[in-house]
């Protein structure tokens, strides 16, 4: 049944009292009719039974059970809702009477004006005044507040049968009795609401009886309205009660009027839980896109932070082409996804704006500052990355570099101490003349001269060696290992040097015969075989160049090198003439030569081929050095074009960047033209792609040529690269803006006018030309769109445009708090009220009562969401709408 509160909270009395007036001029004689009397009692037990059950009881006989004014009083509770005085609750007439009088005091105050009806009637139990007392109710309760085009009760309860039954045949309501009677009426009026319970066409006007009870019971089963009369009761009066028909009949107004209601606030929930069902789903993707792109950053940063040595250049070039893949490949998409994750989120916000709903706040650690907190720290990696591989790349050249050097150094140094240490033990100047003796002292002399002249090539041995192990060579223990040999080796060779020369000295006294000539060959030829050795050690050489002024300072030492060759060549015939002088001198005094020379082990021989093959190594190290010379040259070229590419380039995106900025402060049209635009200015600035691949395919080259500076520009790739990625955001993020703003004029139906001049107003009041302004600006841009602002008031709109406290106001946020203060939106409290019509004024709704009025998925929504309801009127199954709407709107936690 439905409950009458609502319209009896609005009553009027100066209505009520005129139409009671009408409506009391009833015939009571006419109560005296044994039929209608009968149609009544039924009629208006029936009507009270179905409110009595609300408090659970109910009434047997209507002039009995209301006599002692007890149930008389519940009733009026039930469908005023309101509380009467405490009845008294004595057996005696007293008590009885004074209930009634509480009762009819009530009805009274009511605005109905009681015609001769008593308390004293009502306890003795006087029918014919009962029965007109619960009319009386049941007009006040139940017919009054039904009015039509501004109609009476009656007439407007006739007028809406009337319409309600208009397109049914043989239905023709023009009253309350014989209009009825065949039944049609009845079932017309609940086919007009739900069609699904009646089958009209199979009715036939000349069976009244079926056609009566067929009305009755479905209205009983699925209407809740209980049966009120019998189908023998009307059909079997010529003229039916009317009284009786017209509680029949408002009994089901209200119900059908009851469903209207329901629908509408139906379709007002429908409406709000599409918006936020589209809302949520924008919110899950918003955290799966930032979720992916925050887990990509946090593997792809390790991967970059790693700095795992490798042993050679070619291995770490294999890094390189992998990093330059990462650059090209994997890194150009989660851009894309970034900028969509900030558009995404700036739209969703708009959204939530525009529909009453709080800010979306992401989960923790994915909000957009910490996207781009995270992007810093990746692109931080990603430079620092680079940087490590270029030194990494040098240092490992100059390992292979000093590596190389040292193995050479080692394998002459080896090779020149072979058979030394056997030459140092031997015991020949025992058994030796005392020429001999000599000559070997001073073969030992030349030794000591041609060791201390290796002296420096073991210092600059165990000089790369140490080097070697501060750049962490890979194999700095074999380094380690060769270079203690030698160092011990040589430790060896200068003990047994010292030694021999002690053994040799102790019997100099005994030698007197020296070959002078042979001696000064061999200290003349010593030193210039050693010159020679360390000339043809620099022609072999290798270098590492970096720029054209290095190479010419190596060309440079080759060419005064070459002017030494001269005076050497004169050093060389001076020595090969002391070796001709011995020939000659031995020749003349006829001695006879042991085919050597007994104070060195360099002969003529030697220093010739040692000549000749450093004279044929002099055109090499020219053809060498100007193979390098042209290669810088080359590389030259190469910066020269890179930057002519990157300073074309980065005036390029210097231009665009403050072009992009004018015209999102001074665009003109309709917000359609001015995205049109926006978006065609994206294409062009697309366009301008291939010039950005033609300047990768430059840097490319330059570092697969190792060059690590350009003293012809001030860009670097890094540098262009981070501003084109910039301007492209920068277009997407204005893109963006223009279509939050049509979502904003559409959703709160601000017209073009209105925006330009909110637009105009913004810009005047923009004096850095920035998109935003700060407070102190915005508050006389108030001011001049008409706000008389204080402090608080001002406070409480800085509190909404500029939630986070940043000091600053966009433009977006200026419009969204304008067509906020302009424009409706819903409520909780409108929610709360829709809810409340479902569940039939109850202050919690079952779930049931969800699924009949709501689709299926979106009452499923409610029922999943729903806290449990635990007020004190709780049933089992019953759910909290209230904080359930509350929350929707971000008011409490759900």
């Amino acid at each position: 049944m439905v409950d009458y509160h609502a319209a009896n909270n609005q009553s009027s009395s100066g209505a009520v009292q005129t139409y009671m007036e009408q409506e009391n001029d009833w015939d009571r004689d006419l109560l005296l009719d044994p039929a209608w009397e009968r149609q009544q009692r039924k009629t208006f037990t029936a009507w009270c039974n179905s409110h009595l059950r609300k408090a659970g009881t109910q009434i047997d006989n209507i002039e009995e059970d209301f006599r002692d004014g007890l149930k008389l009083m519940l009733l009026l509770e039930v469908i005023s809702g309101e509380r009467l005085p405490k009845p008294e609750r004595g057996k005696m007439r007293v008590h009885k009477i004074n209930n009634v009088n509480k009762a009819l005091n009530f009805i009274a105050s009511k605005g109905v004006k009681l015609v001769s009806i008593g308390a004293e009637e009502i306890v003795d139990g006087n029918v014919k005044m009962t029965l007109g007392m619960i009319w009386t109710i049941i007009l006040r309760f139940a017919i009054q507040d039904i009015s039509v085009e501004e109609t009476s009760a009656k007439e407007g309860l006739l007028l809406w049968c009337q319409r309600k039954t208009a397109p049914y045949k043989n239905v023709n309501v023009q009253n309350f009795h014989i209009s009825w009677k065949d039944g049609l009426a009845f079932n017309a009026l609940i086919h007009r609401h739900r069609p699904d319970l009646i089958d009209y066409d199979s009715l036939r006007k000349d069976d009244p009886v079926t056609n009566l009870n067929n009305a009755f019971e479905v209205a009983e089963k699925h209407l809740d309205i209980p049966k009120m009369l019998d189908a023998e009761d009307i059909v079997g009066t010529l003229r039916p009660d009317e009284k009786a028909i017209m509680t029949y009949v408002s009994s089901f107004y209200h119900a059908f009027s009851g469903a209207q209601k329901a629908e509408t606030a139906a379709n007002r929930i429908c409406k709000v839980l599409a918006v936020n069902q589209e809302n949520e789903q924008m919110m899950e993707e918003y955290e799966k896109l930032a979720s992916d792109l925050l887990e990509w950053i946090r593997r792809t940063i390790p991967w970059l932070e790693n700095r795992t040595q490798e042993k050679t250049v070619k291995d770490l070039q294999a890094k390189q082409e992998d990093f330059r893949d990462y650059r090209c490949v994997h890194k150009p998409p989660k851009v894309q996804e970034k900028c969509q994750l900030e558009i995404s989120f700036n739209t969703l916000q708009t959204k939530l704006r525009l529909s009453n709903r709080p800010a979306f706040m992401p989960s923790e650690g994915r909000m957009v500052s910490d996207i781009n907190g995270a992007w810093h720290t990746l692109e931080g990696a990603e430079k620092g990355y680079e940087e490590w591989i270029l030194s990494e790349i040098r240092r490992l050249e100059r390992l292979e570099h000093l590596a190389e050097k040292f193995h050479q150094k080692a394998a002459i140094h080896e090779s020149w101490t072979d058979g030394k240490e056997a030459m140092l033990t031997q015991k020949d100047y025992e058994t030796s003349t005392l020429a001999e003796v000599k000559a070997l002292l001073k073969k030992h002399e030349a030794f000591e001269s041609d060791l201390a002249a290796h002296q420096d090539r073991v210092e600059q041995i165990a000089a790369i060696a140490q080097e070697l192990n501060q750049l962490d060579y890979y194999d700095a223990a074999n380094v380690n290992a060769r270079c203690q040999k030698i160092c011990d080796q040589w430790d060896i060779l200068g003990a047994l040097t010292h030694s021999r020369k002690d053994s040799l000295e102790r019997t100099e006294k005994q030698l007197e015969s020296i070959d002078e000539l042979y001696l000064e060959y061999a200290k003349r030829a010593a030193p210039f075989n050693n010159w020679m050795e360390g000339a043809m050690e620099d022609l072999q050489d290798m270098f590492i160049v970096h720029n054209i002024v290095e190479i010419q300072d190596l060309i440079t030492a080759h060419e005064q090198f070459k002017s030494t060759l001269t005076e050497a060549n004169m050093e060389r015939e001076a020595i090969q003439s002391i070796q001709a002088e011995v020939q000659k001198i031995a020749q003349s005094n006829g001695i006879k030569l042991s085919g050597s020379n007994p104070y060195t082990t360099i002969t003529p021989e030697s220093i010739d081929n040692k000549w000749e093959r450093a004279m044929a190594m002099v055109p090499q190290r020219d053809n060498a050095l100007q193979e390098e010379l042209n290669k810088q040259k080359s590389n030259d070229t190469l910066r020269a074009t890179f930057a002519t590419q990157a300073n074309a380039v980065g005036a390029y995106i210097k231009d665009k960047m403050e072009e992009i900025g004018r015209i999102s402060i001074e665009m003109n049209g309709t917000l359609e033209d001015q995205l049109t635009n926006l978006k065609e200015y994206q294409t062009s600035i697309m366009s301008y792609m291939p010039e950005i691949n033609k300047l990768e395919g430059y840097h490319q080259l330059i570092q697969e040529a190792l060059i690590f500076d350009n003293q012809y520009t001030k860009y670097t790739m890094e540098h262009l690269r981070v501003g084109w990625e910039q301007l492209l955001t920068t277009i997407a993020r204005t893109i963006n803006e223009v279509e939050n703003q049509i979502l904003t004029r559409d959703a709160k139906g601000i017209s073009q006018e209105q925006l330009y001049e909110y637009r105009a107003s913004f810009n005047h009041f923009d004096k850095k030309r920035s998109g935003q302004m700060v407070s102190d600006d915005f508050r006389a841009l108030l001011i001049s769109t008409g706000y008389s602002l204080g402090d608080t008031e001002f406070a409480r709109i800085m509190s909404i445009v500029d939630p986070n406290g940043s000091g600053a106001v966009t433009f977006q946020a200026f419009i969204d708090f304008m067509s906020t203060e302009t424009t409706d939106r819903d409520t909780a409290d409108q929610v709360i009220a829709s809810f409340k019509i479902l569940a039939a004024d109850k202050n919690y709704i079952m779930a049931e009562e969800l699924r009949r009025e709501l689709p299926p998925d979106q009452a499923e929504y409610c029922i999943a969401r729903m806290a449990p309801y635990t007020g004190p009127d709780a049933v089992p199954g019953a759910l909290d709408y209230m904080s359930f709407s509350t929350a929707l709107y971000g008011e409490s936690d759900l």
